[in-house]
């Protein structure tokens, strides 16, 4: 075996993320949803099912976007992943069939 050669641990870049599963944007992420949300429970009064609803709404979203995904450290970057590779970095093959009119032109 060579002196230069290592194996690198399959959780390496958790210990990268804060508490193992966050970066520092899902964090602030988590954060501005908890704020909207306790800033609206303070300024509603009295709210109906609808309302509780609507005021909790920011903290739900939130928290759905930065809950833990097997093999993704979370649901937002999964997402954006699947953006990535849908609409960014999709590449165009186009397919001229197995005889094109250069290898018939090639072959008389």
């Amino acid at each position: 075996m060579k002196e230069d050669s290592y194996l690198i641990p399959a959780n390496s870049k958790k210990s990268m993320l804060i508490f193992g599963f966050f970066t520092k944007i899902d964090l602030i992420i988590a954060g501005v949803g908890l704020l909207f949300t306790l800033l609206m429970m303070i300024l509603v009064q009295g709210p109906n099912f609808i309302q509780m609803v609507m005021i909790v709404l920011p903290l739900l979203i939130s928290a759905f976007l930065v809950m833990p995904v097997p093999y993704y450290h979370n649901v937002l970057q999964l997402i954006l992943n699947i953006y990535n590779f849908i609409f960014v970095n999709q590449k165009s093959y186009r397919w001229k069939g197995w005889s094109t009119s250069e290898y018939d032109e090639e072959s008389k």
